[in-house]
This record gives structure tokens, C-alpha cells and sequence, in this order.
């Protein structure tokens, strides 16, 4: 079933039988109180690929690259040169399937608090790489610089809540928003970010009644992580619900696959199947 505005009742917009995914800044701003949007962060070749078959509407490469490729306990050692290896990545294995949708790339931490002109740098290095629109996390004493971004043509989606690149101030990995006070901050942010002229914003770790109400005060989509259902979409980073992070895992992750368990039990196979000999069978010989 389709309803009149072209979104069927799984939620995905569609033109003709065709799940239509997103494929540009237009795109996307056009989804504000349509269909909810979906996006996957993810930083290699093979994610790419697999995004590139799914229902996916748009993909981030995230900073979180630090913590998830590399092991780090921040994001502050993804730097510009290493966005953009794994924004290409990704962009190379969303077009070798045939799976274009918009790619959006973090800026790299204090990277839009250096002036402009490292600003527009950092951001053509990202572009060149693949991606088509840059996220920078927070407003406050870079408003400026992400104006003159937008005015200089480079799409930017904004970042607001618990921003990992700001972890030391906020105290930890901690919920954001949760007085009066603290929520009516993030609403001036928003309408901060959406006048500097973002083209969406990232709301993370934020009380969901606070994030629907940002979400209805802003005229561009909010696509939440961790701050409930009220959002215009969600985000989640693609190892995390593939079940493929070990250890503890954010209260606000669903994992929607057992990848990691099928994984620990094709190793184990491997390694019995080697010990007996019984791997490579004469098949898998030449």
C-alpha cells in the first residue's frame, strides 16, 4: 500500500514500485515530516557494499572510525587525511554497486575551529574524497565558519547533544539535555545551526521528549541516536547493529543481526577444520 504523499506503510518512500533513496541535500530537506530517514555511519569498502544493496537512505563515514577501526578511546585521532581515505573507501563501495545515495563525512575534531580557510581546505579534501555534505559537531564559537561553508557551496548537517569530539568538557559519554535549562541551550543551538544553514542535524544522547521538540521547532530533518522515535530518522553506526562491536554496548544500540556470533563460530570451524585436515578438501585444491 502507498499512501497519497508517495511513503507506503513500512515508512520507505517510493515512486513507481521503487524504493527511492536518497541521493542529495534536496532529497534529504524534502523528507522533513515525510518518511522517516535512514542512516548507516560506516567506514570501509565492504560496508559500502553491503549499504549499496540495502534499503538504506544515506550513509555517514563517522570519526567514530577511531573507535571502531582502530581501537582508540576517542575520535580525536581520526584525522582529515584519514576521513578522507575512508570516505573514499565507502564512496568507491557504494558506486561499484550501483548504490549511490548521499554520503556524508565527519569534520575531523578541531577542524572547524581553526578559521575558514582550514575549514574550506579540510572540506574540499573530504569532497574530493566522495562525500557530498560534511557534519560538524556543535555551534558555539564556529556558527561562522559553518555559514561560510554553506555560502561557499559545501552542504553541512549539523551535530548537537553528546558530541564525542567535546567529551572531556561535557564529563564522559553522558545523556545531554536532560534540565530545563540544558534543553532550552540546545534549542537555541538548533535554531543557531539552522540559521548558519545546515541542511539537517544530528541530535545524540538527548531525552526523547526534548528531541521531539527540537525536531518540531527546526524546519530541517533531525535524525536522532539515542534520543527516541520523535526524530525525522535515526542513525546507527553499522557494526553496532550488525552485532559486530564486542563488548558493552550504548543502551540506545538494537542490534538487528547476530553477525558477530556467526563470525566467532565460522573462526572456531576454521580453526578445527584446519587442526583435522579436513580443510581444503580436494575441491578446494588445485
Amino acid at each position: 500500500m502507498v499512501w497519497s504523499n508517495g511513503v507506503d506503510t513500512a515508512g520507505r518512500a517510493r515512486q513507481g514500485g521503487v524504493f527511492l533513496m536518497i541521493t542529495s541535500v534536496l532529497e534529504f530537506r524534502a523528507r522533513k515530516g515525510l518518511a522517516p530517514i535512514g542512516m548507516v555511519s560506516a567506514h570501509t569498502h565492504w560496508e559500502a557494499a553491503l549499504l549499496a544493496e540495502s534499503a538504506v537512505d544515506c550513509v555517514l563515514v563517522g570519526d567514530s572510525l577511531a573507535t571502531v577501526i582502530d581501537g582508540e578511546a576517542t575520535t580525536f585521532s581520526a584525522t582529515p587525511e584519514i576521513m578522507a581515505r575512508h570516505t573514499a573507501a565507502v564512496a568507491r563501495g557504494l558506486g561499484a554497486a550501483g548504490g549511490r545515495r548521499l554520503l556524508v563525512a565527519d569534520f575531523p575534531f578541531l577542524a572547524a575551529r581553526r578559521g575558514t580557510a582550514h575549514a574550506v581546505e579540510v572540506a574540499a579534501l573530504l569532497l574530493r574524497a566522495g562525500a557530498q555534505a560534511v557534519k560538524i559537531e556543535g555551534v558555539d564559537g564556529h556558527a561562522d565558519v559553518i555559514a561560510h561553508l554553506v555560502q561557499s557551496g559545501v552542504p553541512v548537517m549539523g551535530h548537537l547533544g553528546l558530541t564525542p569530539q567535546t567529551v572531556h568538557a561535557l564529563g564522559g559519554y553522558k545523556v545531554q539535555g536532560k534540565t530545563a535549562a540544558a534543553a532550552d541551550d540546545l534549542l537555541r543551538q538548533a535554531r543557531a545551526l539552522e540559521a548558519a544553514g545546515v541542511f539537517g542535524m544530528v541530535l545524540e544522547c538527548v531525552p526523547a521528549a526534548v528531541a521531539t521538540e527540537l525536531t518540531a521547532a527546526v524546519s530541517v530533518p533531525t535524525i536522532g541516536i539515542g534520543a527516541g522515535a520523535g526524530c525525522d530518522g535515526q542513525v546507527l553506526v553499522m557494526t553496532d547493529l550488525l552485532g559486530l562491536t564486542p563488548g558493552r554496548r550504548p543502551r540506545f544500540v538494537r542490534e538487528f543481526a547476530r553477525a558477530g556470533e556467526a563470525a566467532r563460530a565460522g573462526l572456531a570451524a576454521f580453526a578445527t577444520a584446519t587442526a583435522a585436515r579436513t580443510f581444503p578438501a580436494a575441491e578446494e585444491s588445485y
